[in-house]
């Protein structure tokens, strides 16, 4: 175990370590950027989002948790699930009652974490020690990477959903079970965990002990099962046991389930006639993890693709497509998928450049309060 522990440190971290320091070099000088430009126009009123810098949107949300609990706080805050406002308290008053700071640290620690793993999961599917590096480094520049600077769940919800994929795909069930079980309580999306969990279930169902087959039942309702801890934990709070997934799909957030393809037309028409920086640039973002997910059909086992295009799916369905990028991105499977597409040298490194303008590029907006990461 040391010396697995030792390898992991020395190859797989450090694969993970330089594209996630680059990350948070082009986040912070890009919010140092847009104080820099705000702060010398005259008359310039700086958006709010400007002002709380790595707290900004939802990550304000994740700090106000950690710092004061939910009863504390307006209804709203219930939409956001508990594991990493939890975690940025425990760890707070290890830092002097920091939570703020905690936050912080637990989201690009988990950040860092979550590259080396994809590495050792890449590697581990393909044995090509190049794509796996493609995948940490995209893992961490991708556009929408910038929730994994700031202080949201996302970081945290994806690190855990590649333990869940190391465990199932080494038939390791029993180790998937509190990975699933935790990021369950991370983000609402990770119910859809159970799908490749199945998938991998069915495919070694036969020839399996009671104990194991009991332990592949038992990694198939593990993120149910964190949701619902916190879902019942709301009823009896608040006496509604969906009331988290309401406040979701209020109106002015997520606005509801719709057909998504439906959606997408509607989309179109935006992108050529209206919204073009708003909804229809949302639109581009779907054709590009659409084609990211037929690739990862080809090239990868069957229970990645089906997890992938299920988050795809249920973030296509929102009337509201405000924040669309993060939630397909959390289907990391999509940025394995990156990685196979760019195994030529040139076309690799003009799209890490690509890549690193449009994380700087975004940022930029979102600190500027005109793209909801």
């Amino acid at each position: 175990m040391t010396s697995r522990l030792q390898q992991w440190v020395r190859v797989d971290l450090r694969a993970a370590f330089v594209p996630w320091a680059l990350a948070r070099v082009l986040v912070v000088g890009s919010l140092a950027l847009s104080r820099f430009t705000v702060d010398h126009l005259r008359d310039a009123v700086p958006p709010v989002q400007l002002r709380q810098g790595l707290f900004a949107w939802d990550a304000a949300f994740y700090r106000d948790i950690a710092e004061r609990g939910y009863n504390a706080l307006p209804e709203a805050a219930l939409r956001f699930f508990p594991l990493v406002p939890q975690l940025a308290r425990g760890f707070g008053t290890v830092l002097g009652g920091r939570d703020a700071v905690a936050l912080i640290v637990v989201a690009n620690g988990s950040a860092l974490i979550f590259g080396a793993l994809l590495y050792r999961l890449a590697l581990r599917e393909t044995g090509d020690e190049r794509l796996a590096t493609r995948a940490a480094w995209f893992s961490a520049i991708f556009p929408p990477a910038v929730a994994l600077v700031l202080g949201y769940a996302e970081a945290t919800f994806m690190m855990l959903s590649v333990v869940v994929f190391l465990a199932i795909r080494s038939r390791r069930f029993a180790w998937a079970i509190p990975a699933a079980l935790l990021a369950g309580l991370t983000r609402p999306i990770a119910v859809l965990l159970a799908i490749p969990i199945a998938i991998e279930m069915a495919r070694t169902w036969r020839g399996s002990t009671t104990s194991q087959r009991c332990a592949r039942i038992g990694a198939v309702g593990a993120p149910l099962v964190g949701a619902g801890l916190y879902l019942s934990w709301t009823e009896r709070e608040y006496g509604d046991f969906w009331l988290p997934i309401r406040l979701q799909n209020s109106n002015r957030l997520r606005g509801g389930f719709v057909d998504p393809f439906t959606r997408v037309v509607d989309g179109v028409g935006d992108l050529v006639h209206g919204d073009r920086f708003g909804s229809g640039l949302h639109i581009v973002w779907v054709a590009v993890f659409a084609v990211l997910l037929v690739v990862v059909f080809r090239g990868l086992p069957v229970s990645y693709g089906a997890y992938a295009g299920a988050v795809v799916l249920v973030s296509m369905s929102a009337r509201n497509l405000d924040s669309f990028e993060r939630y397909a991105m959390s289907a990391f499977p999509l940025v394995l998928g990156l990685a196979f597409v760019t195994e030529q040298r040139e076309v690799e490194r003009s799209v890490l450049v690509v890549s690193a303008a449009g994380l700087a590029g975004y940022s930029i907006l979102a600190f500027l309060g005109e793209w909801v990461p």
